[in-house]
């Protein structure tokens, strides 16, 4: 059954869609850019792609030393991926880690980094839950349909973002309307009771753009508990998963200086899960059916205004809501009790650019954030009824300079004071040199972040457990560098490999009574990130990564869990006829460290896993599509985290129609 919204959701969402009706999506300059040997077969060399991130403004990633990668709607629609735990699967540098199918809770660890450690933007807004314990944020509740790119900024990033980006960012852009008018719908159905709809209209006509997008992911049965977890005589129970989400995108332009844009994301979703007991030890499972339920609203206003030519201003506001409600045991609502938390953030925010000369631009800013959380556990052992609130104030800096032919210098400065724990300031420096002749790219960037304290871990107790909030606390803290070489072998063949190295300090971890959180953890990781991108022939591209990395934990000497050492993926894209793709991808993640599902093993070898998913997408005419894909083709049995097996073997299929 639904829930109904908290009643500050409710004030929040008429505001927000209605203020989207009136104005306009945010208007990134979107350039089409290939991030696995393209979807296009003049797409072949990484030189060419196009990052926003990376610098906050549209740039060639020839001109800039930072590592990214880039998915576009093209490669997501090529592969099917519908979820972004999906899509993020085959990224260099990252490992995702989802309890189950569709809907369970995703982490993403970074360069060894934390989960909580990743800064992640939806439009521009910052989409983390400030009501989250930890403040990671889950990737699991993200539908992938109105998504035009999808990047992975890897390494410290506090330079430019802020709290949060120690190991790096992942940024999503939607799409924007453009032309005349198109309506696409697409039906899927397929294993696991899976049945997908998806409908989208967008245009643009006298200055106003629009894209209005609906989606609806359903996995009814998706079995996700080992069965030797499982209690003799309980019944396994599949997770059953819905996820609606609407999203808009509007944009008006007034003058040729003068812009007005909204963006407005709503995402309601239910997850039915196997509950654990922890009342009992071992922990039993099966006895229980869980409950989660999510509500949430982003949204971004903002006017662009271009006085002088060269000169951009953006003034921004935005706001975040997110809702949740965790039932431990459906069959019996009042034992254990639900609990629900709400996390709110309001951001104002300005921004200019200045380019000074070509190749040469000046970026500046400053914000202000105000967040806070609600939480209510009214269970004996529970935390009980907390209200929270925090800010903070930044300014940042960047240049971005072309100090002679083939070279580019990108650096930003960032000042930040929180009101709970006062002031942090970051910097990062990526340059970047073309060779002449042989065309190598040498690259390179060195930069720290911070973590912020979350509002929970400053202020929230468990007197029951003798666990006490800490508002003492301070930023964890990060010094990463990374340095890479690119080398294109003619027009069809590019190969690179990166050095990267972070240290982390003042991480916040338990003391030595277990009484409350403290400033004492510390630990390293490095590796390298290797790739070879190849356009064989005009009709079939393919690329191949690599990914090792080291973690040391240095208060106790052992090896981060959840940190595979060895990563690998290959993809491939097949156009043998007009209108007729097949697309092809292996992940392979090596063995890690990973405590069993309640921890009471803290540490055992996850043995890893190798997938292969295959998609195929056929043109019928110029408004019908026909496609279908085979998941986990080998129906590879592996569990990522220890305790919850990923889906084996899937067949999906279906249809989309658009207007032309």
């Amino acid at each position: 059954m639904s829930h109904p919204y908290p009643a500050a959701l409710r004030r929040a969402l008429p505001p927000c869609v209605a203020f989207t009706l009136l104005a306009v999506a945010p208007a990134f300059a979107q350039q089409t850019a290939a991030p696995f040997a393209g979807t296009a077969p003049d797409a072949a060399t990484s030189l060419d792609e196009i990052s926003v991130s990376a610098t906050g403004v549209p740039t060639p990633l020839a001109r800039t030393g930072s590592s990214v990668t880039v998915l576009t709607a093209e490669t997501l629609e090529a592969q099917q991926r519908r979820t972004v735990p999906d899509a993020l699967q085959q990224v260099p540098g990252l490992n995702v880690v989802q309890t189950g199918g569709p809907g369970g809770q995703t982490s993403v660890f970074i360069r060894g980094a934390n989960s909580n450690h990743t800064k992640v933007l939806i439009d521009g807004i910052d989409a983390t839950d400030p009501s989250n314990g930890n403040g990671s944020f889950d990737f699991g509740q993200l539908l992938t349909e109105d998504f035009s790119r999808i990047e992975v900024l890897r390494g410290p990033q506090s330079g430019l973002y802020g709290s949060d980006a120690i190991g790096g960012v992942v940024s999503f852009t939607t799409k924007r309307g453009a032309g005349p008018t198109r309506i696409t719908t697409r039906v899927e159905g397929g294993s696991f009771g899976t049945f997908n709809q998806s409908g989208r209209i967008s245009g643009a006509q006298d200055g106003f753009d629009y894209s209005v997008s609906v989606q609806h992911l359903r996995a009814a049965a998706t079995p996700v508990t080992p069965r030797n977890l499982i209690a003799a005589g309980l019944p396994i129970r599949p997770n059953y998963y819905d996820n609606e989400t609407v999203s808009a995108k509007l944009g008006y332009q007034f003058t040729d200086t003068f812009r007005v844009n909204s963006v407005t994301r709503f995402i309601n979703s239910r997850l039915l899960l196997t509950g654990d007991d922890y009342g009992t030890f071992p922990v039993t499972l099966g006895a229980f059916r869980g409950e989660a339920d999510v509500q949430q609203v982003f949204s971004r206003n903002e006017a662009e205004w271009t006085p002088i030519a060269g000169f951009h201003n953006i003034f921004a506001i935005n706001y975040s809501n997110l809702f949740n409600r965790q039932a431990t045991n459906v069959y019996d609502p009042l034992n254990p009790i639900p609990t629900t938390g709400l996390g709110e953030r309001t951001r104002y925010e300005y921004r200019g650019d200045y380019l000074l000369s070509p190749g040469n631009l000046l970026l500046f800013g400053a914000q202000r954030d105000e967040e806070s959380l609600s939480t209510i556990d009214l269970n004996p052992f529970g935390s009980g009824s907390l209200k929270a609130r925090n800010g903070n104030t930044a300014g940042y800096g960047e240049a971005q300079l072309t100090p002679f032919d083939r070279a580019s210098f990108v650096a930003n400065l960032r000042h930040d004071e929180n009101d709970a724990f006062g002031p942090a300031t970051t910097f990062r420096v990526a340059p970047s040199y073309v060779l002449p002749f042989s065309e190598t790219r040498l690259k390179g960037s060195v930069g720290t972040g911070f973590k912020a304290p979350t509002l929970s871990q400053l202020s929230q107790s468990f007197p029951a457990f003798n666990f006490f909030a800490n508002s003492n606390l301070k930023p964890e803290e990060s010094l990463g560098y990374d340095a890479g070489i690119e080398q294109p072998f003619g027009d069809r063949v590019l190969a690179g490999v990166t050095y990267y190295r972070n240290d982390f300090t003042n991480l916040i971890a338990a003391n030595a009574t277990f009484t409350s959180n403290e400033n004492v953890g510390k630990a390293e990781s490095y590796g390298a990130e290797a790739f070879v991108s190849v356009r064989f022939t005009d009709t079939l591209s393919g690329r191949v990564d690599y990914t090792n990395t080291v973690t040391k934990n240095e208060i106790t000497n052992q090896e981060l869990l959840r940190r595979p050492r060895h990563k690998g993926s290959a993809t491939a894209l097949w156009t043998p006829l007009p209108g007729l793709t097949v697309s092809g991808t292996v992940i392979v993640l090596g063995h890690f460290v990973d405590g069993n599902r309640d921890f009471s093993v803290t540490r055992l070898k996850n043995p890893g896993f190798t997938i292969v998913n295959l998609a195929v997408n056929y043109d019928v005419n110029e408004t019908v599509s026909v496609f279908g894909r085979v998941d986990n083709l080998f129906d590879r049995r592996y569990e990522n985290p220890t305790g919850f097996l990923g889906p084996g073997l899937a067949v999906y299929g279906g249809v989309r129609v658009s207007t032309f």
